[in-house]
């Protein structure tokens, strides 16, 4: 069922493959090479389980529970002003910088901020279980469960190439003013969703 696969590896990398919180969380974590292997994989697995999920008709309840996307909306909207806030505060204190690889936070909070940035974001719900399930379904069976392999097999290589490609960056980020540039981008990235989820809803 290669027709299935290959629509399901391009129907994931459309959706993923964009500027956004997480994808910005990977790429800074690739940079300094700090807990690159669990941050990608959490990403990759997570997103896999609910395209798998979207094709077993998971999305269909979704579309309907109204009141669990607006506590997703609200709760993802705190966060991503605190990381915002946390990345701000990063990029106006240059002195505090370091170079990739060094003064590397905890596994444990880097496994949380992943997490959060990954599931308080009602998006991925709408992009993952309800976009791709609804997709993945129209390809019959077994089509739908070639689909969800190739969702999954996209998002798992997607980030396993941002992940540990963005070490080819490291050199470019050897000085505090690269670092501050990119925390910059990252809290302006982080407002954006952040507006765009408190004005425009879940169906921006």
């Amino acid at each position: 069922m290669i027709v299935p696969l290959l629509v399901g590896v391009g129907s994931g990398l459309s959706l993923i493959v964009a500027i956004g919180a997480q994808n910005a969380f990977v790429l800074r974590q690739g940079i300094r090479r700090e807990h690159v292997l669990p941050v990608v994989l959490i990403c990759g697995l997570a997103d896999a389980v609910l395209e798998t999920l979207g094709v077993a008709g998971i999305g269909f309840l979704i579309e309907r529970a109204p009141l669990v996307l607006e506590i997703v909306r609200w709760g993802g909207v705190a966060f991503l002003l605190w990381y915002a806030w946390s990345a701000a505060r990063r990029a106006m204190k240059p002195a505090v910088l370091v170079a990739a690889g060094e003064g590397a936070g905890s596994l444990k909070r880097t496994v949380l901020a992943c997490l959060a940035i990954t599931l308080l974001n009602p998006h991925v719900y709408l992009d993952t279980v309800v976009l791709m399930g609804s997709i993945g379904n129209a390809q019959g069976d077994p089509g739908r469960w070639w689909f969800a392999a190739g969702g999954a097999l996209a998002s798992l290589a997607w980030f396993f190439l941002l992940g540990y490609g963005a070490r080819a960056l490291t050199r470019f980020f050897a000085t505090p003013r690269s670092w501050q540039i990119l925390d910059g981008v990252v809290a302006v990235v982080m407002l954006v969703i952040a507006a765009r989820l408190v004005f425009g809803g879940v169906g921006v």
